[in-house]
């Protein structure tokens, strides 16, 4: 896709710090870091969020994915890591091209994740938005 940043990316046309690359998958720093070693995992075909990408390169951003993970822990001496996934710009996706982010995580790098959990009023609500949830689940 000609105007997606992440497409120019992977054309070379914009600039990056390349982390790892397989024919599929590019992983790259993400210029605006929640935490410096955030890195960005990339399908190298566009697809704009996590229900049109295909299953295979679902799988192989996934395993990307985790090689990154392991690298942070080890490389940077992590003491965790998140990976945040965001689809539409309800869900704060910037970029629509499907990307996960892996974030090192140091009890002292001082992010927090703050949102307030919420609660269902009764378990019949629950219910019924996990019947909503499976009768749209394809068969």
């Amino acid at each position: 896709m000609s105007d997606c940043v992440f497409c120019k990316i992977i054309a070379g046309e914009l600039p990056s710090w390349k982390v790892y690359e397989t024919d599929t998958v590019l992983a790259f720093m993400d210029i605006g870091p929640v935490v410096k070693g955030h890195t960005l995992v990339i399908p190298k075909a566009h697809h704009e969020n996590v229900t049109t990408l295909p299953d295979d390169q679902l799988a192989a951003v996934m395993v990307v994915a985790r090689k990154i993970a392991r690298a942070q822990l080890e490389g940077l001496g992590a003491e965790g890591v998140n990976l945040h996934q965001a689809n539409g710009a309800a869900a704060g996706q910037v970029v629509p091209h499907f990307h996960v982010h892996v974030i090192p995580r140091f009890k002292s790098d001082g992010h927090h994740w703050n949102w307030t959990a919420q609660s269902y009023a009764d378990p019949t609500e629950a219910a019924a938005l996990a019947a909503r949830i499976q009768a749209a689940l394809p068969s």
